[in-house]
């Protein structure tokens, strides 16, 4: 294993390598390819309207025109230029087409089948089993990631670093980073140095290593690679470890981006839990629940990765030792009689002793053998947990004292044929690849390989998980903003940190301050990514207590913008003087709190230009139309060049039919080049030749026309006829009685197209199971 070791780092400096070589190419190309239009530009006599220039305190564009961006690097076509077809041994779309979604009672394993095997099966290679301590910890849920932290988590680590020192065969593993960290900054350096003994000598394993665990359906890619990264960057600077195995029982469905990114992030092993009981039951008649999960559009193996699904209802105990829920409650040691839970099936669990060691040990053999029947190896994987577990030392002893009696009497026995252990999830893999001679060639085909989706999750009958996509979309949006301003201030901070380091007085540029925001605001959408935050499913308090942190991290971020692009656009540089009390710009929308809705800042025009400054956070040059509120419809907007810009206002409504007279609309359209600033200036001008929005306003009885001194607003009553917009591409009608969409002409073709759009409903359930935060579960087809 050291030379495995050895050559896993040498393969890792070749990689890095490689990558900097594919950078080097793709920086020379985008040179190349800017001096060829800059020569270009030259010859033309033209000149680039809307640059500044860097170099003199702003942004100068790095590519002068669009077609530089377009070079095409042959790395960015890596998976077009394969040529094969899909070779994947199980696709997911054509599972569901098999599947009848049934549901028969499948006796102990009441969403499964009997599993039966031969005694003699294991006399010439012995079943291995590694029993897997957790304890999955939520960053909210029931009670705020504070208050669990305060009741829970704190004194499971701290019982962990204890607890495992007493005897090196105990093993823990551990994912979520936002509580480790917490931890961490409030312990000593000898229990620091003792974790990482721990890490060191195997006993703790650190598992995916994300800020959270994140939800896999209604996270942005961007976030959950965010969260990936804080909670990786904290672990690599404090305790010196890359998480190499990946582990999510709890996320409402699995995505294959989920595995994507693991892979590219370095992962070699993943697991997963929550998948439709029909497919688990599916995949275990075909012994499918290991595979290589791969991408639907890889053509080749590169995007590979080695995946485990647990076979049964739950992550918890009863439900991981083996197909029977009432025997492994059995050996759920924190249940034992006295205890504050005990076995829904009515039969507790025994402290194991002399007495009756041979029978309990026989007892749950028997189940990690049934279990062991639904993989392809002689590895089995048995997790040891729940949610919260380990609070108290006692449980420790409880679970870790008697299984290891367990343990011992099943390894005196030669003719079990069975080495059970506690283990971490690397070692459970480890020994899975092992077993099955993955990394020899061509051994890929030991494991099917599947493509697609683990959507949408059902735990029991017609439970289907997807009332969440859709839970508290407020905070959703919310989340969406934030992860926008968090992109927009990153890039803005990173040139402004250059830019002040030249000049001696931009020294008071708050650098280390901002910093620690922008962590605090990764750190706030991280937990927010977390599997019962952004997908509606906490309690009402520990929403609020999420929304809180977003809304306090967008105005931080907005601060760090500010600062960064006073910075930026100062020409004179020593003019520059910072003063937290009077901010040198202002952000165009205020939100009062962490429950309402943003509102557009109105902004008071003179006869001095007011100056607007527009970022573009994209590293692709944009044409925008950009939109602000302005108290007064005698506007003028000029481009960063001083040329006078077609101009539309619009008006901005107190109500269905009142228009406002302390607020307008104007919109433009804005060039900014890749992650560039353009500044416009925006003044009164009684001449102001700017067009103004005409409005027809349907109503369904006559009303009087109340003419309106700025805008021509139509009443109209609702009628037969069809209501015609049209521009230069397109013409649309709509009904004149619904207003519904019925017609599309695309001009560029003629061609007609008819459309229909209906609205329908769902009832709900007269049973007691109902839709809800998680679950969506109508009466019936929609109405």
């Amino acid at each position: 294993s050291f030379l495995q070791g050895q050559l896993s780092i040498l393969q890792e400096k070749i990689d890095h390598l490689e990558r900097l070589l594919a950078e080097n190419n793709e920086i020379i190309s985008n040179i190349r390819d800017s001096v060829i239009n800059l020569s270009e530009s030259v010859k033309d006599g033209q000149k680039n309207p809307e640059a500044i220039n860097f170099s003199q305190g702003s942004f100068s564009e790095l590519f002068p025109s669009a077609s530089s961006l377009l070079a095409v690097d042959s790395e960015d076509c890596l998976f077009a230029s394969k040529s094969g077809s899909h070779s994947s041994d199980v696709q997911m779309l054509d599972v569901y087409d098999i599947l009848p979604f049934d549901n028969p009672d499948g006796g102990v394993w009441k969403q499964g089948f009997d599993i039966t095997y031969n005694e003699n099966e294991w006399d010439s290679e012995p079943l291995q089993v590694f029993v897997v301590p957790h304890s999955h910890n939520d960053p909210g849920w029931l009670k705020t990631f504070d208050d669990y932290f305060r009741d829970q988590t704190q004194h499971i680590l701290n019982n962990m670093v204890i607890k495992l020192q007493e005897d090196n065969r105990r093993k823990f593993i551990w994912s979520e980073i936002s509580y480790f960290a917490k931890w961490w900054d409030g312990i000593d350096t000898q229990k620091k140095d003792a974790v990482k003994r721990l890490i060191k000598d195997g006993q703790f394993e650190i598992v995916t290593g994300g800020w959270v665990m994140p939800d896999e359906a209604s996270a942005h890619y961007f976030a959950v690679i965010d969260q990936m990264i804080e909670g990786h960057q904290w672990l690599e600077k404090n305790v010196g470890v890359k998480p190499k195995t990946a582990w999510a029982v709890d996320p409402f469905g699995h995505s294959p981006t989920m595995a994507y990114l693991l892979k590219r992030t370095g992962f070699y092993n993943m697991l997963i839990q929550r998948v439709h009981y029909s497919i688990k039951k599916h995949f275990s008649t075909q012994k499918t629940l290991e595979f290589f999960w791969r991408q639907n559009w890889d053509l080749g193996s590169s995007t590979d990765i080695l995946c485990h699904m647990m076979p049964f209802y739950s992550y918890d105990i009863p439900h991981t030792c083996g197909p029977d829920p009432k025997i492994c409650c059995q050996f759920d040691f924190k249940r034992l009689p006295g205890g504050r839970i005990s076995c829904p099936w009515r039969v507790p669990p025994e402290a194991i002793h002399a007495g009756n060691v041979q029978h309990r040990a026989w007892l749950i053999l028997d189940q990690y053998r049934k279990k062991s029947k639904l993989y392809r190896t002689k590895v089995l994987l048995a997790p040891l947990g729940d949610d919260f577990r380990y609070v108290e030392s006692l449980e420790w002893d409880q679970q870790y004292q008697n299984y290891q009696k367990l343990f011992d009497y099943m390894n005196s026995r030669p003719d079990w044929h069975v080495k059970a252990q506690f283990g971490t999830l690397s070692d459970y893999f480890e020994a899975l690849h092992k077993a099955s001679n993955l990394g020899e060639k061509s051994s890929n085909s030991f494991f099917p390989v599947l493509n697609g989706d683990f959507f949408t999750y059902a735990d029991r009958d017609h439970h289907y998980w997807s009332g969440y996509f859709t839970s508290r979309p407020f905070y959703k949006r919310l989340d969406r903003i934030l992860e926008s301003y968090i992109r927009a201030a990153e890039i803005l901070y990173s040139f402004a940190l250059v830019q002040s380091s030249k000049f001696e007085k931009m020294s008071a540029f708050p650098s280390v301050d901002n910093y620690k925001l922008l962590t605090e605001a990764r750190r706030n959408l991280g937990l927010f990514q977390h599997h019962d935050a952004i997908t509606g499913t906490a309690k009402d308090w520990v929403v609020v207590d999420y929304g809180t942190r977003l809304f306090h991290s967008i105005m931080n971020v907005k601060k760090v913008i500010v600062d960064s692009v006073h910075v930026l656009i100062l020409k004179d540089k020593s003019a520059y003087n910072y003063d937290t009390a009077t901010p040198f710009l202002k952000m165009d929308d205020v939100q009062a709190s962490q429950d309402s809705l943003p509102r557009k800042t109105v902004i008071k025009l003179t006869l001095q230009p007011r100056y607007l400054l527009v970022h573009n956070p994209t590293e692709q040059e944009r044409f925008s139309v950009v939109s602000v509120t302005v108290n007064s419809p005698k506007v003028k907007v000029l481009s960063p060049l001083g040329r006078p810009l077609t101009v539309q206002i619009s008006a901005v409504w107190d109500g269905a039919t009142t228009v406002s007279r302390e607020a307008y609309q104007i919109s433009f359209v804005a060039h900014v080049s890749p992650l560039g600033i353009a500044v416009y200036q925006v003044l009164e001008d009684e001449n102001s030749e700017a067009v103004l929005a005409d409005y027809n306003i349907y109503v369904r009885h006559s009303r009087q026309d109340n003419p309106d001194t700025v805008f021509k607003i139509k009443g109209m009553q609702n009628s037969v006829d069809n209501i015609i917009l049209e521009n230069a591409y397109m013409k649309l009608w709509f009904s004149g009685m619904s207003g519904l969409l019925e017609k599309i002409n695309t001009k560029e073709d003629g061609k007609n197209h008819q459309v229909k759009v209906d609205f329908a409903w769902y009832g709900t359930t007269s049973n007691r199971d109902k839709s809800g935060a998680y679950l969506f579960i109508p009466d019936g087809d929609a109405k």
